[in-house]
């Protein structure tokens, strides 16, 4: 394992800096951590992650708590969607045993103890489950905590509305997915998005041009999924910004060997 400090000094230097290039944790360290908890965040951190993914929804009475899922029946030991339940009743469920006894009692985050506990230096992909409303709560977070500068928000039409309506300046990920990537990419460019996420199933046939396309319009890419670090070199010299990755900490070692100034 790559200590945190040696894996960010690769790409850019350590203080408070964020990476111009690299990998991303999908919901955490979630192949060895309960996903979207703050022991698969602390993981994450303690690996070196350049970027975090983690999930954004509201709760019955409106409290923003990090979860995928429309229910919680997955990843905790209650059942019921999350827009029928109070935070006090999410926040009784372990979400922590279903992957392992050593992480029971991990409890649901909200948003505000995510933001608070992430370090400065790491990029923040803060998915959106939700409408305008949602983008409008996270919003208020995100500034109320001082994370503009760190923070990306992927959401969707109706809630980047919301997130544009609250601060025009707050950086959205356009996750709008049209008929095809190329329409995708048009209306990434039309609405001024400064980030995209490109899908690795979805036209790589084309994938070189419409990543010119992106990096001639200043937007800045992120790639959904690779776990496969023989993908790496070939995917930062196409112009992808940061991969999201299951398999995190493999990926962040063969990173570490990357000389990201090729890039």
């Amino acid at each position: 394992m790559l200590p945190f400090l040696l894996t960010n000094v690769l790409c850019v230097a350590q203080s408070e800096s964020l990476a111009s290039k690299g990998i991303c944790a999908h919901r955490g360290a979630n192949k060895t951590h309960p996903e979207n908890t703050l022991a698969a965040f602390k993981e994450a951190i303690r690996l070196g992650a350049h970027m975090i993914e983690f999930d954004v929804q509201l709760t019955k009475d409106h409290k923003l708590i990090i979860m995928h899922d429309e229910t919680v029946d997955r990843t905790t030991n209650g059942s019921g969607k999350v827009s029928q339940l109070t935070f006090e009743d999410i926040r009784k469920l372990d979400a922590g045993s279903w992957k392992s006894n050593k992480f029971a009692g991990e409890k649901v985050p909200t948003l505000q103890e995510v933001l608070q506990m992430m370090p400065e230096n790491i990029w923040l992909n803060i998915h959106l489950k939700g409408t305008k409303k949602v983008g409008i709560e996270t919003s208020k977070v995100i500034i109320a905590e001082n994370r503009m500068n760190q923070a990306v928000i992927a959401c969707g039409k109706e809630a980047a509305r919301g997130v544009r309506s609250v601060d025009s300046g707050l950086k959205i990920c356009n996750m709008n997915r049209l008929n095809s990537r190329a329409a995708y990419i048009e209306d990434t460019i039309k609405e001024a998005y400064p980030f995209l996420q490109i899908k690795s199933s979805r036209d790589d046939g084309q994938m070189l041009s419409d990543i010119k396309r992106l990096k001639d319009n200043g937007v800045m890419i992120n790639y959904f999924h690779s776990e496969k670090v023989t993908e790496l070199s070939t995917l930062f010299d196409a112009g992808v910004d940061f991969i999201l990755t299951d398999n995190l900490e493999e990926m962040i070692q063969a990173f570490s060997r990357l000389d990201v100034r090729q890039f």
